[in-house]
């Protein structure tokens, strides 16, 4: 008769999505952490892993999570970008079992006092992606780690290190009742439900519904993202993490089947949870400007109301670039600069102009640096969009500061890249320099 293996488990606290680190100023994928170290690191030591959004869950994990924490043979705490979810979940393990909890972190990840005693093994996460040499180095390294931590009998919780004799604390026989409650808690939110999207959040795993949406934003079917999304924010209410949130406004302003003033103002809404008006998050700034300023651009909204939107829009992309010194942020946040000053008056309009210039040239030398220090990805394709980008802001500086004959030499070299940029990327960019274009004219009078 053959004999069911059961293998032990391992339970992945951390974030998913992308979060920032404001320590750095950097934003990472955590979900690639996930998938190309990780997993395949458990995996390969014979653990099943489970990360929390691969949990049906009826829309509430908190049960599901701490069952997880207890019971888990062992947990792999990744605190990159400080998340704050990810520091309380391990607190919790800690308190509930000596042994058998793995803690990394990215390497720039700055060690809380109380933490320095703990064993924290670092990766190299480059923010988009991780270097594939990386990734297997770190793979094999954590795999050895989860081999080896069951053959010795070390405490690794602080708790019960510094507090002798405790006793864990074990889950009373009560696993039938748990999953009977489970069903209750799912059946009872399905009757609740009031679309076909939130039942499938109610059905099932937040990953698989998150790739599925994800998927659908990258070949720009945006509709079915919103759809998804939609569902799961329904579904999480007040709970949802501020990367699906972030998700949802993007599909949202994107979707064209919807009126093209109504889907910019339901961003927005979208967005309110996160408080982008007091945020210090560049995604979401980026975002609140990208929502305004494409309101300030609708001929059909009243002008006070562009003006305002615009002033919006200015706001959030400097705060933005102050706060991650990008070329995204600065080079919308000088365009825009150029945009209010032709509609302001004289003295406004001559500040404007100067504090575009001015960001202009910094961007402009941040994007060299970029390039004298070599853009880093997980692959030569991604290396190669991130690249052109890069150079299409340093073209855009150059013309903005008058020098078009350096920019356009510039840009005939980005065009020819090896790999070939897509055209689309090389249409956006000539159809902001076209815009740009105007509005030196209107400036000066001048032939662009």
């Amino acid at each position: 008769m053959n004999e069911t293996i059961t293998k032990p488990t391992c339970f992945v606290v951390m974030g998913y999505g992308e979060k920032t680190d404001f320590h750095q100023n950097k934003t990472f994928n955590l979900d690639k952490s996930y998938q190309y170290i990780i997993k395949p690191a458990v995996t390969d030591a014979g653990f099943e892993c489970v990360r929390a959004d691969e949990i049906q869950h009826a829309g509430n994990i908190n049960v599901p999570m701490y069952e997880q924490l207890l019971n888990a043979d062992l947990v792999i705490a990744d605190l990159s970008t400080a998340n704050l979810n990810a520091f309380f979940e391990l607190g919790v393990r800690y308190a509930l079992k000596p042994r058998t909890t793995i803690v990394i972190a990215e390497k720039g990840f700055k060690i809380p006092f109380d933490m320095g005693q703990v064993v924290i093994r670092h990766y190299e996460h480059l923010g988009t992606g991780i270097d594939f040499g990386e990734v297997t180095r770190m793979r094999d390294a954590l795999s050895q780690a989860c081999r080896e931590i069951f053959r010795t009998q070390n405490y690794d919780s602080p708790v019960y290190t510094f507090i002798r004799n405790l006793t864990p604390p074990a889950l009373k026989a009560e696993a039938a009742a748990l999953e009977r409650e489970s069903e209750k808690r799912t059946q009872d939110a399905l009757v609740e439900a009031t679309s076909q999207p939130e039942r499938e959040a109610l059905t099932k795993p937040l990953a698989e519904l998150m790739n599925a949406a994800l998927s659908a934003r990258d070949r720009e079917d945006f509709k079915t993202a919103r759809t998804i999304l939609s569902g799961v924010c329904a579904v999480q209410t007040c709970n949802a993490d501020p990367f699906l949130i972030q998700q949802l406004a993007l599909a949202t302003y994107k979707s064209k089947d919807l009126d093209p003033k109504q889907r910019l103002l339901d961003a927005i809404q979208i967005l309110a949870p996160l408080e982008p008006e007091t945020s210090s998050d560049p995604e979401t700034l980026g975002l609140w400007g990208a929502v305004h300023k494409r309101l300030a651009e609708i001929d059909a909204v009243p002008a006070d109301e562009r003006r305002q939107a615009l002033d919006k829009a200015i706001w959030a992309y400097e705060k933005g670039f102050y706060l991650k010194n990008d070329h995204y942020n600065g080079i919308n946040y000088a365009f825009l600069l150029d945009v209010r000053a032709g509609t302001s008056g004289s003295e406004e309009a001559v500040a404007d102009r100067v504090l575009a210039r001015r960001v202009r040239q910094r961007v402009l030398a941040i994007g060299e640096s970029l390039l004298k220090n070599g853009i880093q990805a997980e692959n030569e394709q991604k290396r190669g969009e991130q690249e052109y980008w890069v150079r299409a802001t340093i073209v855009e500086a150059l013309f903005g500061l008058g020098r078009q004959t350096e920019g356009q030499a510039k840009f005939n070299e980005a065009k020819r890249m090896k790999p070939a940029p897509r055209t689309w990327m090389i249409e956006s960019t000539e159809e902001q320099l076209k815009k740009l274009g105007a509005l030196i004219l209107a400036q000066s009078g001048q032939a662009f």
